[in-house]
């Protein structure tokens, strides 16, 4: 196995599923399967949990049985195989058995790394399964989710359902499909809005917007609906410390920067880098560093730390909010 396996080779002896999105990750490996089945609907499916691969087992399983059917072996977190069980897998792929189909799962990384370049040196075809941390990546996602539903949606509509449901990718691919599903033509701003504007105006990202501005009374009102709609507080005071320290940052990012360089740096959409100029009216060095210290007590708060956490996230809902308004040497 020594020939680089094309990347919609879906049949290719060895794939490398690599990453940490379990969205991704779960796909590739269904691909793979569906693939395998299609061609033989008699194939033998071996998906093996994390740990479940021990030292001698894959000579057990790689083993041509008697009626010579197609077999699809998924080994679930191969960077945390032992010693032996990567020495095995290594020479198994040296020479793999006909018929046989193996998928690696692996989170990259240092860890496990070796089985991993051995993978890629033998010609394993390979998938990216990373984290989706950027705002642009995952509106690239749900654009690429109605492509594949064979549907058209429009930006904002895109953009209204990812300020709707966050980051979680199963979330976001679950709504493309109902949507897709329920309603005709164009998807547009109307459509998601109707769905999923509750959810949208409860997020902890609004709640922080809110603050962030200055606006003290309509963050407080909108931190009441998100908890009365079971908003998790942790997720709040993420939202919140994440909206001061991009505030942060921008301030102190170098001001000659094109604006397409700036968002690269600071790891935002340009869409965001306006908002944030916008938001950074009235804020102070000392400011942000107080609204920081506000965000931290809260979230020791909501972790434990207090009885009423509620009380806990209004007060640094609060603080941000005079945080905001509070310099005379804005930055």
């Amino acid at each position: 196995m020594a020939r680089k396996s094309a990347p919609d080779d879906l049949l290719a002896p060895l794939t490398l599923a690599v990453g940490q999105e379990e969205l991704l990750l779960d796909r590739a490996v269904a691909q793979v399967v569906a693939a395998a089945k299609e061609a033989d609907p008699d194939t033998d499916v071996r998906d093996l949990a994390p740990g479940a691969l021990q030292p001698g087992g894959l000579a057990e399983l790689t083993t041509p049985s008697l009626f010579a059917e197609r077999k699809v072996i998924v080994v679930r977190a191969a960077q945390d195989l032992s010693a032996d069980s990567v020495k095995e897998v290594k020479a198994y792929l040296e020479a793999p058995a006909e018929e046989v189909i193996m998928v690696l799962v692996h989170a990259g990384g240092a860890k496990g790394k070796g089985l991993l370049d051995a993978g890629r040196k033998l010609g394993g075809r390979e998938v990216a399964c990373a984290k989706l941390t950027k705002a642009g990546e995952r509106l690239s996602f749900i654009k690429g989710e109605f492509r594949t539903l064979g549907r058209s949606a429009t930006q904002e509509a895109c953009q209204t359902l990812l300020d709707a449901l966050g980051g979680d990718l199963r979330e976001l691919a679950a709504a493309c499909s109902q949507l897709t599903s329920d309603v005709e033509g164009t998807i547009d701003e109307s459509v998601v809005a109707r769905y999923y504007s509750g959810r949208a105006e409860a997020t902890g990202f609004e709640v922080a917007d809110l603050a962030v501005a200055g606006r003290a009374a309509d963050a407080l009102e909108r931190l009441r609906w998100a908890l009365a709609v079971g908003q998790p507080p942790t997720g709040i005071t993420y939202a919140l410390a994440s909206g001061v320290r991009s505030i942060g940052r921008l301030a102190t990012a170098p001001r000659n920067m094109r604006p397409g360089d700036l968002a690269r740096e600071l790891g935002m959409p340009p869409w965001k880098v306006d908002r944030v100029r916008q938001q950074m009216r009235g804020w102070t060095g000392d400011a942000v560093a107080t609204a920081l210290t506000a965000i931290a007590q809260a979230d020791a708060a909501v972790k434990g730390g207090s009885d009423d956490p509620a009380y806990a996230l209004e007060r640094a809902v609060v603080a941000v909010a005079r945080a905001a308004r509070s310099g005379a040497r804005p930055y």
